[in-house]
């Protein structure tokens, strides 16, 4: 009363044929998919990094994880690093934050483009003052 034909005629079906093998060798493959799509490459970036961080010394100038433009004034700390951010303003932090060493076509890059920025400023704040 309640059972449909449909369901009536699937009751008497065999049990699905496929093996244990088959499915712990299926699973096996998306394993090795996983690791060397994902995890490898990412344990070489973290190790990259890790090598990159460890060999910051006085004088480099770093990009941190917050987008601060620093040079390196203290590397004696292994956990911590004393980086000055403008003239005379120095601050510690975690080398971990460290997102990239500049070169000095990205330090010269960067610095025009400092320039630039406090030089479009500039002007601004003098249209200003004349308009008041």
């Amino acid at each position: 009363m309640f059972i449909s034909d449909a369901f009536a005629q699937v009751s008497g079906a065999a049990a699905p044929t496929g093996s244990m093998a088959g499915t712990i060798i299926q699973l096996g493959l998306i394993f090795l998919i996983f690791y060397f799509l994902l995890i490898r490459p990412q344990q070489k970036k973290i190790k990259q990094h890790e090598a990159m961080v460890s060999a910051l010394k006085k004088g480099d100038h770093i990009i941190t994880g917050g987008g601060i433009y620093a040079k390196v004034v203290k590397a004696d700390d292994p956990m911590d690093l004393t980086v000055e951010i403008a003239d005379g303003i120095n601050i510690v932090i975690n080398r971990a934050t460290v997102r990239e060493v500049l070169t000095a076509e990205l330090l010269k890059a960067a610095l025009e483009a400092k320039s630039k920025m406090l030089d479009k400023a500039a002007n601004s704040n003098k249209k200003t003052k004349k308009q008041n």
